[in-house]
Formats: C-alpha cells, structure tokens, sequence
C-alpha cells in the first residue's frame, strides 16, 4: 500500500490532537514534584519535562516509563505511603488508553515495523538459496548492532556508502560462485589417507605431525599448538567437504575414553585461529565419525586429544619426537583410516544450471576450459525473449513476489545493453554476460535487499508479505516453491494453513536451525566465545564441554518446542541433554551412574526424575539442579567475564531474557563511581552499600533477586558452596556463597532451587516474554506499549495448553502484529 500523503497528513493531525489526559498532569505534579523537579530530579527524571502531547515517540516513552513505575507501585516510593485505589484510577485508565490510542494512531499511518534491510546471515542464506550454491558469505561483511541481543531490528539499521559497497562484493561472490560452479569443468575432488599417509613422523625425526604406532597415525595428550596437524591434508579449493575418519582411544583412562578435537586453520603461530568441525570420544573399539565442513584452501585438519583433564605429555622446543610421548605413559587416538571429499550442499551441477540458464544448453570450450550457453541455435531477434523469462523467473525468487511489467523492463534492457556491449565475443559469451548483468542488477535492486510489506486498508499485510516474513522468521531465508505458491493462491490468509506452512518448514533444513539462530540472539549465545575462563581455576573446561554446553541448550529448546511443552519447564524441568563429557564436568557423572544411566558420547535425554519428562518419576531421583535454562553451562558462562561472576550482570540478563522486564540504563546524574564501600568484604555487603542509595534501589530490588539465586554457579557453569579469591597469583578457598534473597512482593528464598520454582510458578511471565522475544525476532520491531493487548491474547491463547511453547509460537504468528505492517 502507497501512502497517501493526504492520509498521512490527516493522521498525524490525529496523533496530535491525543494529549495526556489533565487528570494524568494533575496527578504526576501532586505525587511526583517533589523529588523530581528540576534536571537534578532523583534518578535523573524531570517532571517538567513531561509534555502533553503524545505526538512525540520520545515524550511517550517518558509517559510510558511514568505508567509502568505507578502501575508496578514503584513510586511514588513505598515509604510515603500507598495511594487510593480511586486516585490509581483516575490516572491509570485514562493515560494507558491516551497512549494506546497516539500509538495506533501513528502505526495506521506509518505502519507498526518501519522498513527493515535483511541481516547479514539472511542476505547469505537468499543468496545461496537463490543461486543453488552454499558459501559462507556473512563471514565477509560487517559485524552489524546488537540491540536487545538482536541485529533484525529496523531502527537500529543502517545503510551507508560503505554497506552498499559491501553488498556490491558480496552480490559479485556469489554470482561468481554460483557460475563457476554451473560453467567449470568437473569439480569433484577425493582425498583416501591410510595411518602410513596421515603420520609424517620418522624415527629421530622432530616435528607436530602424528606418528606411526602398529598400524596407526597416533597423536598423544599434550598442550602444545597445532600438535595432530596432518600436512597431507591440504585441500585444492575453499569449499565443503566431507570428511570420514576411522579412530580409536590408545591407553585411555580406566573411567572413560579419550575425548577428541577435529579442527582445521593453517596451523602456524602467524595464523593461530582454528575453526571447530565436532568433537568424539575415542574409546578401545574404533569408531566411525562423519563430518561436513568448510575448509579453507592452504587449510590442514588437526585431530588430537582435547581433554585438559588427561595427563599432558611433556616435550621440548616445540616439537615431538618419535616415540617421546609414548614412554611417558599418557592418552592419544589412533587413526584408522582418513578420507576428506568435495561436496555441494547447495545442488549439483545441474540444478545451478537450471537456476542460472533456464532451458537454454551449456557447450564446453577447449580454448577457455568453460562452458558457456549454446545459443546458436536461438534467432539472435529472439534472445530478448530468452532473457525475459529467465530474469523474471530469478526476480520472483529474488523479490519474493512477482517483478512488476516495469521493474523486468528495466533489467532485461539492462542485460540487452550488456549483450551489445560484448558484441564482439562468441554470441554465448556475450549471452552469458548479458544474463550475469540482469542478475547483479536484480540483486542490488531495494526490493532484494530490503523487504517489501504492502498492506491494504487495514494494515493486514499481503500474502507475499506474510510469507517473506513466516520464512525469515523460521529459516532466515527466503521462501521456498511451496510457501510461494501458497502466497500466489491467496491461502496464508488461512489459519490453518499458516499452521501447516509453520510445521513444513520447521521439519526443514532451514527450519533445523531456528532454535540455534534464535538462541544466538535471545539468549546471547553468539558470545558463547567472547570468553575464556582462566586455565587456573577452570582447569577442567575445555573445547569439548563448550559445544556440549551449547548442544545441551539447542536439544533442550527443540524439546519445548516440537512436544508443545509447558512453559515452566523452561526454568524448572526435571531433565536435560547430556553427553559424558558434560556430565563429567557438571559433577554428575556419578549420580547417573547410580540411576543406571549409561551417557555416551552422543548428546541424550537425561531425566533427573528417573522417569520420562511428563511421568511419574520412581525411587532412584536424582537431586540434580540442572534441569532448566538457568542451570545451562552456555547461559551461566555468557553472563559471566570468563574468571567471576556478577550478580548485578546475571540478574539484569534474567529480567531481561526470560522475565521480560527492562531494566534502564543507570541515571545520567548516578556518578560511575559506586557508592560508599568501605568496609564492603563480599559481594553482598557491597550491593547492599549501592542500595543505599535511592538512585540505585528501584532497579536493584528487581534483579539483585536472579543475580543472587545464581551465584551457586561460577563462571565457568559449575556448581560451588564457597567462593575462590586470587591471592598471591592463586585461587585460595573463599567466602561461603549465600544466594538467599527477597523477591520484590516480599516472598523470600534460601536457594537456586526455590527461586527456580517460585518463578516458574508464574507461567503468564515466562509466556509473555517468550512471546515478547518471537515478535521481535520476527518483526524486527520492540515492543511497544499498543502490543501490550495483542500479548495479553497470545498468552491467553496459550493457556489452554499449559503454556505450551509451540502453542506460544503459533499465536504469534497468528497475531496482529506479526500479521499486520
């Protein structure tokens, strides 16, 4: 829908003539004045600063932030007494609808999501999926802006001369990709490494390599880089491989296997960053393993034992010698048998083919070692007709609706003037030019980079529309054939089929990886990385439990959501997902072993209740407390700093990630420097000093409760009763950790576990907020205080499930906000 500007006007007219009701003036002047007057107002807030019109987004945010502290009995401040129910009811209602009303009013006129670009990893995914090929593209371009743990978000997107530039390499990767891959000669690629190939270590020889032990290419435990570098193992070309090895445990401890690394990087000191590909455990009976990933050219694999709890061998300037680990009575993996090939997860050759030529034939050239199209055959009077089917094809794709008549004028036309311009090549050159021309354009066009959300009268956003949005909110890609024909048919206006279009694309490929894609961001488990806890006091952490840690929060999510879980058991489930490794490392290990619970190295169900999740639970219950979210390795590891923990950081993370409540930033007049401390010993006195002043309270009281309940948890995810303190260089035996607290209504706890229940006991919190993170993962707008009654419906609509995590996703996509501009 085109605005009209003589509608705009008239709405922003209508925003304007929506004032702060007098009674609402009337009530902040008499209840508020007194500690806010003036720029030097108690937490940095100004009464007077409050305007009455609503026309302003800033000034509503003021009169929303007023709302929610009145409305929550913040303020005015407890110690001055409660207000009547009739004066709360004289300036609740009528500013909550006053800035409802300003709200929709400015949403029919300009649309509640304002025009957003696609992020990085979508613009990788459609160009991959649109050209048939899979390349890491997002790894080329810019780190974008997180706010609120997103980059979707439309307010927060830019686009400079230096994006467009970007997207300009990026669009010119791809295409070249994608046409090498239809035009080059056969691509295959194998490479079959027997134990004597893989090992490069001859007896008095001294170098990383693995060495030759009965048969196998063996690496020992040790802490030296890159040791378990297999040289042989160079790929030709950057691309996706597969790779197949053949392993087993040599001299591993009586308790468990020999936990291993497969990495890959050019494993020098210049170039010391290595690129995860998975982790096994080795035991005495070999193994098969499977792997596919990226390789890089000039790349070589390293597979070597990773678990810093294994004895480390200890050798001399950089280097091993034959048979130097092996006197020294520690672990290593043996490898059988090694094959590395050349894959394309995109499609084969003949499906880019037809993505990129259509119909029209390929014919190789000896001279150019190239395929190019064979139009000769084609009356040259009836190429313009050839490019116009095919570049209308690739526009809908691109543009996720069909090119208007104008639009596919102006790139054919554009291809044509190319074709002249390369006149003076084979007329399948020249073609070939002319078709890459169309497609460059077509892919730098605004109506492929950013979305296009047409609307009708009511706001209701077309089918297209509907569709670009359920698939980027799912599989962060464009829509597939299936969806598209769906949109073309008018049927996403069906519940029910949004409802089968939601299970399809789930059941995908793309869809496979909307719990890791979501989670990166909700729960800032993209920095999963940004931390590396000291080898001093985490000597047990490793690569290994990391991505187990992360494992262990995608299964668990994906459990929620494909069984329609309650939505309390996100904080409170009596199960979890864990491999050997993770348990080990949790400290669980043995009170498995007691429920006969054998864990492998594959990530599994594991009930603490001794029962399936949902049954009724028998005598051999553990008392775990790793069951639920907040008890996940990957969260408490994010919001720590990698050595100690705050709880002022987790307690925000937690109103914030899972309560739904924000917490604002600390007042521009509350100095940097923490109040009065002296005297302060442990973390607790020291907050409670910083409570002491009134700036701070009112937000401490809300998060101090999760921040504390936490603290049994160090940085690392494990469990403690005292603290550690560095003295001297070392971690001495500290304080005893205390997470009791009060809740803001009063309720108080002892434990990790009470706080736990008491908040899964309200499950309306934990489903407003999940509802809360779905909308603005998938609409790329906040929540703004109109939405409040759309999310009061969603939750409704998901009580008769128990809160069902998927019953809370299928109303969002069938809310007004999701549905509407």
């Amino acid at each position: 829908m085109t605005a009209n500007p003589h509608i705009c006007l008239i709405a922003a007219a209508e925003i304007e003539s929506i004032r702060v009701p007098a009674q609402a003036m009337s009530f902040v002047r008499n209840h508020c004045l007194d500690c806010h007057d003036g720029e030097s107002g108690e937490g940095g807030f100004d009464v007077e600063s409050l305007a009455k019109s609503l026309a302003d987004e800033g000034n509503v945010k003021k009169w929303v932030r007023v709302f929610d502290r009145v409305q929550n009995g913040e303020m005015p401040p407890p110690d001055e007494g409660r207000l009547a129910a009739g004066t709360l009811k004289r300036f609740l209602p009528p500013l909550s609808k006053a800035i409802d009303d300003a709200q929709r009013q400015r949403h029919a006129s300009d649309g509640r999501v304002q025009s957003r670009r696609l992020t990085n990893r979508q613009l990788q995914n459609t160009l991959n999926d649109l050209l048939c090929i899979d390349v890491p593209l997002a790894a080329t371009m810019s780190p974008e802006q997180r706010t609120h743990g997103f980059v979707h978000l439309a307010e927060t997107q830019t686009m400079s001369h230096f994006h467009l530039q970007s997207h300009l390499s990026v669009v010119d990767a791809a295409l070249d990709a994608a046409f090498d891959r239809a035009m080059e000669a056969d691509q295959s690629w194998q490479l079959d490494l027997p134990a004597k190939k893989i090992a490069n270590k001859r007896p008095g020889q001294r170098n990383r390599e693995p060495e030759m032990r009965n048969e196998l290419a063996v690496t020992w435990s040790s802490r030296m880089p890159f040791y378990g570098r297999i040289r042989s193992t160079k790929v030709p070309e950057s691309g996706w491989y597969r790779i197949k090895l053949k392993a087993s445990a040599i001299k591993p401890p009586a308790e468990h296997g020999v936990w291993c690394s497969v990495r890959s990087g050019e494993c020098t000191a210049g170039a010391p960053l290595m690129t995860w590909i998975g982790g096994f455990e080795a035991t005495n009976q070999a193994k098969d393993l499977t792997y596919q990933a990226w390789l890089l050219k000039g790349h070589l694999l390293e597979i070597r034992p990773c678990d810093v709890t294994l004895k480390k061998a200890i050798t001399k300037n950089g280097q091993v010698g034959y048979g130097e680990c092996e006197s020294q009575d520690v672990s290593g993996v043996g490898l059988h048998q090694l094959t590395i090939e050349r894959v394309f997860p995109g499609g084969d050759v003949a499906t880019v083919r037809k993505r990129l030529f259509g119909s029209v034939p390929l014919v190789w050239d000896k001279k150019l070692k190239r395929s190019f199209p064979d139009v000769s055959a084609v009356d040259p009077s009836a190429t313009q007709a050839y490019l116009a089917k095919q570049l209308a094809r690739f526009a809908q794709y691109a543009f996720r609706r069909p090119a208007s008549p104008e639009d596919l004028k102006l790139f054919v036309g554009f291809a044509l003037d190319t074709i002249k311009e390369h006149r003076d090549l084979p007329r399948g050159q020249a073609y070939y030019q002319g078709l890459r021309a169309g497609y460059r354009v077509i892919l730098c066009s605004p109506r492929f980079l950013y979305f296009t959300e047409p609307a009708d009268e009511s706001g209701r956003l077309d089918s297209w529309a509907i569709a670009s949005r359920l698939s980027y909110f799912l599989c962060n890609t464009t829509p597939d054939k299936e969806l598209l024909l769906a949109a073309r048919l008018g049927r996403l206006d069906d519940p029910n089929e949004l409802r089968r279009q939601t299970d399809r694309l789930l059941a995908t490929p793309a869809g496979k990886s909307f719990i890791p894609e979501f989670t990166a961001h909700w729960l800032d488990l993209i920095d999963i990385d940004f931390t590396e806890p000291d080898k001093r006091l985490f000597n047990d952490f490793d690569i290994a439990v990391q991505d187990a840690m992360l494992s262990e929060t995608h299964l668990f999510l994906g459990k929620l959501l494909k069984e329609n879980r309650p939505i309390a058991e996100l904080v409170n489930a009596d199960y979890t997902f864990l491999n050997n490794r993770l348990a080990r490392y949790y400290g669980i290990d043995g009170e498995l072993q007691k429920m006969n619970v054998d864990v492998s190295d594959q990530m599994q169900l594991v009930s603490f209740s001794g029962a399936r999740p949902g049954k009724q639970s028998n005598k051999n219950k553990v008392n775990s407390r790793r069951g639920g979210l907040l008890a996940h390795g990957s969260i408490l590891k994010v919001t720590a700093n990698g050595n100690d923990t705050s709880p002022v950081l987790r307690g925000i993370w937690v109103c914030e990630r899972i309560l739904g409540m924000e917490i604002p930033p600390p007042p521009a007049n509350v100095p940097a420097v923490e109040p009065d401390i002296r005297g302060a010993t442990t973390i607790r006195e020291l907050l409670a000093k910083h409570e002491a002043d009134t700036s701070c309270a009112s937000c401490h009281k809300n998060f101090d409760p999760p921040g504390f309940a936490l603290e049994n948890f160090d940085a690392g995810g494990k469990w403690r009763d005292q603290y550690r303190q560095l003295v001297k260089g070392k971690y001495k035996r500290g304080g005893k950790v205390d997470p009791s607290y009060q809740m803001v209504d009063g309720r108080k706890f002892n434990s990790f576990d009470q706080y736990r229940e008491m908040i899964a006991s309200d499950a309306d919190v934990l489903a407003r907020n999940l509802a809360s993170q779905f909308l603005v993962y998938a609409t790329g707008a906040t929540i703004q205080f109109s939405d409040r009654t759309h999310l009061d419906a969603i939750v409704a609509g998901s009580r008769r499930s128990r809160y069902g995590v998927r019953s809370i996703l299928d109303e969002v996509i069938a809310s007004k906000p999701f549905l509407h501009k």
